[in-house]
Formats: C-alpha cells, structure tokens, sequence
C-alpha cells in the first residue's frame, strides 16, 4: 500500500466508522442524567413565579442552562451527538471527534463530582459562612433549606458519576471501532 493510499484510508476511515451501539445500561444512565437535573431546575422555575425576592434572570438561566448539558449527555449514546447537524452551514455533516467529546464530558462529570463533594462538605464545615459574592448580593437573607429544598437537589449527586460512566463507555465503544494505523 502507498503512502496516498494508507493517507485517504485513514482520512475515510476516521470519518466512516460510527460508534458501536451503547449497551443497555449506558442508554439507561444517559436518560437518567435529565431526569436528575430535572427537579431542582423544575424547583428553581417555581421560585421565579412564587417568590419575589429571586432574581430572575439567574433562576432562568440557570434552569435552563443545567438542563441543556444535561441533555447533551444523551448525544453519548445517540447517533446525532457524533455528527454536526446538516442545517449548519460549512461544517454540517462532519464527524465531531471522539477525543475532545469524551475530555469535555469527563472534565464536567468531574467538576459535578467536586461541587458536590464541596457543597457537602461545606454543610457539614462550613468553610464558607455567607452567601455567594455577585449573585443576589441585593437579596434578603433566606434561611437555611431544609429537606424541602434538598429534595429536589440530591437527585444532582448522580449526575457527576452517571456523566463520567456514559463518557467513559463511550471512549470504549470509539475506540473498539477504530482501525489500528
């Protein structure tokens, strides 16, 4: 084989060969992670129509952003997370690649895992006593929540590993796929 040949088959290669299908757990954790994110956002909508002292703004964004990444974890397991979508002008089509997909996936479930860890270690601790500098600084003092508010967040403390599972079976499903060059 030339070396043109073993270039443009390696070049086709990388772009022909999709992921091998998930297994059944992998589908499972991937829908599990929006199912997790989706009470504390649904209860952080609910102060933004019931209590007027939230900032909106904030609520929103936050709401919607969690629940944005936590969808995007099903592109782990479903063919549309491994190409850009068509209606993308240039670049629809294209294969995104597998290695800066599974680094971002592993990064974040990593950092949940350690907000988390810091979120409770910090009740049991207190390594911080006020609130958060900048976001709702002008807000009056709420007391410590309870078990009526940590209800709806301690569904959050599977997102992390649920993440890392999902990037981590999908690291070995690429690679498995993949011709040695």
């Amino acid at each position: 084989m030339t070396v043109v040949e073993k270039q443009t088959r390696t070049r086709s290669s990388a772009m022909a060969y999709p992921a091998a299908a998930p297994p059944a757990w992998a589908v499972w954790a991937a829908y599990a992670v929006p199912l997790c994110v989706l009470p504390s956002a649904l209860w952080r909508l609910s102060l933004v129509v019931t209590d007027d002292a939230v900032s909106h703004w904030y609520m929103l964004f936050l709401s919607a952003l969690s629940m944005l990444l936590a969808l995007l974890t099903l592109g782990l397991v479903h063919g549309w997370g491994q190409r850009v979508p068509h209606w993308i002008p240039r670049i629809g089509g294209r294969r995104i690649p597998a290695r800066p997909v599974v680094r971002v996936a592993l990064t974040g479930g990593w950092l949940l895992v350690a907000v988390c860890g810091y979120f409770l270690l910090n009740q049991r601790f207190h390594f911080v006593q006020s609130g958060w500098v900048g976001i709702g600084g002008d807000e009056p003092a709420h007391p410590v929540p309870g078990w009526e508010v940590f209800r709806f967040y301690a569904p959050l403390l599977a997102w992390g590993p649920l993440v890392i599972a999902v990037a981590a079976d999908y690291r070995r499903r690429v690679a498995r796929v993949r011709p040695a060059e």
